[in-house]
């Protein structure tokens, strides 16, 4: 009998840019602990990245195109997972975009266009992910982990829009965790401490930030890569079975501080 707590499970992985990605701290975790992989990637710029890290999981390790911002992607996603499972317990939304102009200078000057990108790709997206994996969950029930961050919560200079985008992640969170918990399927979020990932560069100030958390951080230092795997592996095991509808904080206790 195996000890690796995911051992048998399916877990499907959307959000892996490179080896600094969060994506991939969870996903080398979930794999360590013994469960089976499916990856996206978005465009053909990330392709060879992906596959080259997905290749050190064996060469039977699917990966296929998915741009979450279309549901015809997304239903071609998951026909092509199909094809190679009817189970999927475990999924992983670490996605997260918005123009690079509304990352900087004042939110008031957002634009609509920019407004509604960073919605759909940031916070709606995980509602079509989950839709569409709701039926490889149906009967064995799973987990859904999402990614945040503090400025969902509070005003982080320059966050802006994405911001405002991943408040409506974690509401979709809860809400989702309310409709599918009959099915047995949980779903959270991960609020981390900046990392300087893919993503995070599109935000103006970035370095300062990484040195004000560790100034401020009752740790006094920042979060690693590691930790947060950690997490994404605790979330998808039975130990965290009555977990949901919450955004866990790994961020060296920054969340809890005032000034």
């Amino acid at each position: 009998m195996s000890h690796l707590p995911l051992a048998g499970k399916t877990g499907v992985i959307f959000g892996v840019a490179n080896k600094r990605s969060i994506a991939w701290a969870i996903a080398q975790a979930w794999h360590q602990a013994g469960a089976k992989l499916i990856f996206n990637y978005q465009g053909e710029r990330l392709k060879e990245n992906v596959e080259e890290l997905v290749g050190t999981f064996g060469s039977d390790t699917l990966i296929a195109p998915c741009d979450v911002g279309s549901d015809a992607e997304i239903e071609r996603f998951f026909g092509e997972v199909r094809q190679r499972t009817d189970r999927v317990d475990l999924l992983l939304h670490s996605v997260a975009y918005a123009p690079r102009e509304a990352l900087s200078g004042e939110f008031v000057q957002t634009t609509r266009q920019a407004f509604s990108i960073a919605h759909d790709i940031s916070a709606y997206s995980l509602v079509g992910l989950s839709r569409a994996v709701l039926p490889f969950m149906e009967t064995n029930g799973g987990s859904i982990i999402a990614m945040s961050y503090l400025g969902a919560a509070r005003v982080v200079p320059h966050y802006n829009v994405m911001g405002v985008a991943k408040a409506a992640l974690e509401a979709s969170v809860r809400y989702l965790a309310n409709d599918l918990g009959q099915r047995k399927i949980r779903v959270n979020a991960i609020s981390a401490g900046p990392m300087n990932t893919l993503a995070a560069r599109g935000v103006a100030g970035l370095g300062e930030m990484l040195k004000h958390y560790e100034a401020r951080a009752p740790l006094r230092r920042n979060v690693e890569l590691e930790e947060l795997g950690a997490t994404g592996l605790f979330l998808a095991t039975d130990g965290a079975a009555s977990i949901t509808g919450q955004t866990l904080y790994v961020d060296s206790g920054f969340s809890v501080m005032a000034m």
